[in-house]
């Protein structure tokens, strides 16, 4: 998150006194002006907090998303009315891939006939115990998803993925995006971050790896003609007319997929 800049010090006068106290405790005639000042700047400054409202904190949530601390997983939750939208039957039954899939699972799970499962890339030690019952119970599995998927293909009719290709070299993506077309029956829908989004902090390239690489929408266009998957025109069409009447506005960039059949 975006800091404020600290103010220079200005020097006291050598007097060591504030260099505005004779003016303020002066019977001059310029008093009257100086109050009237004051009340003016005073007025001003209410004024524009009354209006600027929540707006202060959207923009320091914009802020974040450039500086490390946005998460294309969370974005996924937020674009589930419009991925139904434009899914319909296709929601049925879906697999989340990516980082702090059990979140995604559970925000799945309380849409009305949908079913879905999670794969974690990464290590969950950390998770709760909410998380850890979705292992228990197989809603969840840990796999490296740079290998070969452990479901049969079709096996779900939406696959979803979301922060976990950015942290992939081209040599794994190569692999691991026609897998996921692969077990998909009816599209593929991939969140990825913009260039000059979030990154990984030093403390967690431990966990990914390396650090997230942020490719731009054409980048992302070459590739997907590269392994012969193509745009799911129908689906990506109803998003986008989600997304010009505004009921979701992406902080991320979204492809859809044709499945591998």
């Amino acid at each position: 998150m975006a800091r404020r800049q600290v103010g220079s010090t200005r020097r006291v006068g050598d007097g060591g006194s504030f260099p505005f106290a004779g003016a303020l405790h002066s019977k001059s005639r310029s008093s009257p002006l100086l109050s009237i000042c004051l009340v003016l700047v005073g007025a001003c400054l209410l004024i524009g907090y009354a209006y600027s409202g929540p707006g202060i904190f959207k923009s320091i949530k914009e802020v974040s998303k450039v500086t490390g601390d946005y998460s294309c997983t969370a974005e996924v939750q937020r674009a589930i009315p419009v991925l139904k939208k434009a899914y319909g039957d296709g929601m049925r039954k879906v697999l989340h891939v990516g980082p702090d899939t059990c979140s995604v699972v559970s925000s799945l799970l309380k849409e009305e006939e949908t079913e879905a499962w999670g794969v974690e890339p990464y290590d969950i030690e950390d998770a709760d115990s909410h998380c850890k019952s979705f292992v228990s119970k197989g809603l969840v599995r840990v796999a490296d998803i740079k290998f070969p998927l452990p479901y049969r293909a079709k096996s779900f009719s939406l696959v979803i993925v979301s922060d976990a290709l950015d942290y992939l070299s081209p040599k794994y993506l190569n692999k691991t995006v026609p897998e996921l077309a692969r077990v998909a029956s009816d599209g593929v829908v991939l969140f990825a971050g913009l260039p000059g989004q979030q990154r990984a902090k030093v403390a967690e390239l431990s966990k990914f790896g390396r650090p997230a690489k942020m490719r731009s929408a054409s980048w992302w266009n070459r590739f997907f003609v590269q392994i012969n998957l193509e745009e799911n025109d129908a689906p990506s069409k109803k998003f986008e007319q989600a997304v010009s009447k505004g009921l979701y506005k992406p902080a991320c960039q979204v492809f859809h997929l044709k499945p591998l059949h």
